[in-house]
């Protein structure tokens, strides 16, 4: 089991309030990424779960039991840092043993324990090398594995990834999404990444100033924002926003438009905005083209598949698809 409730759960740190009273339930199984811009509280609400921060208001329930002001120790939740915190002068099998060590457990159970998770991430060859012999990949699976073998109710993330580069990052990604699959166990993962998000979530929990602004799956939130904060986080490249005469035409006080819901022509009047493209990222399987002086707004993105022929300075036409426009009011919230 591994359900985890949050009931107006609040945090102050003196008269600043961080997070204001929020709801929030993540289901035994889930995957649940909390996301949002830097200093949106992600952390930080990651924290009041495992107890490292006291809670000022509200209740924390773990499978129906009252864990608000349990210690750390005994919510049975495992968090794997940023930082690997490994200890250098110990082998990989015993930095992965160690909290079994601390905790007393029998030696053939450690040692049971501590070759399933190897197994588990690949780390069978590198039992008896110490955590300077590894990549950081590698260290990044050592950390994981020392919280596997404490069999938790519920795995924490905090922005695991962020010290690898861009190709060990998706790799992680992949592995960490396939360790959910088998261990199918409640995992929170934290990052400012919306593209982890959008890839590893069942449940992405967008944050921003300490409020929850949507929760729910990735297609869902992409599909229907709730407001204009969720529609231009989610989704890369992020979603054009658009206010003034051609909002008001749809009712709106601003329209939003995904880059892969407009179409570009290069024929003079094939389109109903036009522009001039400033810069084109050419990626092989699509092509992001930035288009200026469009008089909607400073930068159009669209996405086209594959390479399209437009360079710095070619005039353009543009059409967005009627069905594909997103509409908010004045307060930046959805209009149905």
């Amino acid at each position: 089991m591994g359900r985890i409730v949050l009931e107006q759960v609040t945090k102050r740190f003196g008269d600043v309030e961080v997070i204001p009273p929020l709801d929030l339930t993540i289901e035994d199984g889930e995957f649940a990424v909390f996301v949002g811009p830097s200093g949106c509280g992600k952390s930080t609400l990651l924290r009041l779960i495992a107890g490292l921060e006291d809670v000022t208001a509200g209740r924390i329930l773990i499978d129906d039991a009252d864990a608000t002001n349990m210690p750390p120790a005994r919510r049975r939740l495992a968090m794997v840092f940023q930082s690997y915190a490994l200890y250098p002068h110990m082998s990989v099998r015993r930095n992965i043993a160690f909290p079994l060590r601390m905790a007393g457990m029998d030696k053939a159970e450690i040692e049971r324990r501590v070759q399933a998770a190897a197994a588990a991430l690949n780390l069978t060859d590198y039992l008896d090398r110490r955590p300077g012999q590894l990549s950081g990949g590698q260290r990044q699976r050592v950390a994981i594995g020392r919280a596997i073998v404490r069999e938790p109710t519920a795995f924490l993330f905090d922005e695991p990834l962020s010290n690898l580069d861009a190709a060990l990052r998706v790799g992680m990604r992949l592995e960490i999404s396939e360790m959910h699959k088998r261990l199918r166990t409640t995992m929170i993962y934290v990052t400012h990444d919306q593209v982890e998000a959008m890839t590893m979530a069942d449940k992405i929990v967008v944050l921003h100033a300490g409020r929850i602004e949507q929760a729910g799956s990735p297609l869902d939130l992409y599909r229907t924002p709730r407001n204009r904060f969720v529609a231009g986080f989610i989704g890369s490249p992020r979603m054009n926003l658009i206010e003034g005469e051609e909002a008001a035409r749809h009712g709106a006080h601003a329209i939003g438009v995904r880059p892969e819901d407009i179409t570009l022509s290069r024929e003079e009047g094939g389109g109903i905005w036009s522009g001039v493209v400033g810069v084109a990222e050419h990626l092989g399987s699509d092509t992001f083209v930035h288009v200026h002086e469009t008089g909607l707004a400073e930068t159009l993105t669209v996405r086209v598949s594959g390479e399209t022929p437009c360079t710095h300075g070619d005039r353009v036409w543009l059409t967005p698809r009627e069905e594909a426009i997103h509409r908010f009011d004045a307060a930046g919230m959805r209009i149905e």
